[in-house]
């Protein structure tokens, strides 16, 4: 099989575990509106995201050895394609036009960065003084974005996604160095290398799920912007990835970015936030149970005479 489509095989199966970790901590985050981090690790919900999220990375990881960073990483938007019928089958309701709008965008977007995007599989890594300069960047721009003030949730997930995408190009470079058989397993270049791969994903995880605070759409839809777009500058300006058909290629491609972000955006906006859930059994958080289940939350909507009172309705 072709190494490109491995790649995208295993991406789409990477997003929609994305997708159901992002959910989860959505969830909690709305329960749980101001925990810190100490009571998230005694959640046995939180760490079945965690274990989502684990699973999801280890996928892309496989991916990144089989494709460039400018083919995987757009289709970490899939991400949000896939969190819609979950949160709409959370919410036992049907998947809004709005949604299927966004969603269609989105992959056809997708569809053309793919095109410019194919290429061979990656050979080239990142310097050890290339590792430390592009963390050392990134990190100082997480720093201003974390930074108390106003509209937190967007700008956490502008961090996590820049957390993302910049350990997804350290990752690729990982898997690269660690099976180019011409030098040693655990170089100095994978082991350094590896350690800021593990900060930032844990920082971006971290980051994602204080900007899931203020909903799931919106800042869902800033961490699938920024993950590609860190991912990309990466990929191109220092790992020799090119786009396919010249001049051609780079219009289709910056076309397809724009459909793909109006689709993210779309989405975003159409897109509800999930209700919290009482029960604190990791499944039924994670999975959230069919609407018909016994241990189910009921949907909420505005009784007829009172509409700033929620209260359960009746199926």
């Amino acid at each position: 099989m072709n190494a490109v489509l491995i790649a995208v095989a295993l991406s789409l199966v990477s997003a929609v575990a994305y997708a159901g970790a992002a959910v989860a901590q959505e969830r909690l985050a709305s329960r749980f509106p101001g925990a810190g981090t100490l009571r998230l690790l005694g959640s046995g919900a939180w760490w079945w995201s965690v274990g989502l999220n684990t699973s999801a990375a280890l996928l892309h990881v496989v991916a990144l050895r089989y494709g460039p960073l400018t083919v995987v990483q757009p289709l970490g938007a899939l991400t949000l394609v896939a969190a819609v019928p979950m949160g709409a089958r959370i919410a036992g309701r049907r998947v809004s036009a709005a949604e299927w709008k966004g969603t269609a965008l989105t992959l056809l977007g997708l569809g053309a960065i793919l095109v410019t995007a194919s290429g061979p599989a990656p050979d080239d890594v990142l310097s050890v003084p290339e590792a430390l300069a592009v963390a050392g960047a990134t990190a100082t721009l997480i720093g201003v974005l974390s930074r108390p003030g106003a509209r937190p949730g967007l700008r956490h997930a502008s961090a996590s996604g820049l957390a993302s995408g910049v350990a997804s190009a350290l990752t690729q470079t990982v898997t690269v160095a660690a099976t180019d058989r011409s030098g040693p397993v655990l170089s100095v270049q994978v082991v350094g290398v590896a350690l800021l791969v593990a900060a930032f994903a844990a920082g971006g995880l971290l980051l994602s799920q204080t900007a899931y605070r203020g909903g799931l759409g919106g800042p869902l839809a800033m961490v699938t912007l920024a993950n590609p777009l860190a991912a990309a500058v990466i990929g191109l300006s220092l790992l020799g990835e090119r786009l396919q058909g010249g001049a051609a290629g780079v219009l289709l491609a910056l076309a397809g970015a724009g459909l793909a972000s109006w689709g993210v955006v779309l989405l975003s906006r159409a897109a509800p936030a999930a209700a919290p859930v009482d029960d604190d059994h990791p499944v039924a958080a994670v999975l959230a149970l069919e609407p018909g289940s016994a241990t189910a939350e009921p949907a909420l909507v505005p009784r007829p005479h009172d509409p700033g009172h929620l209260t359960p309705a009746t199926r």
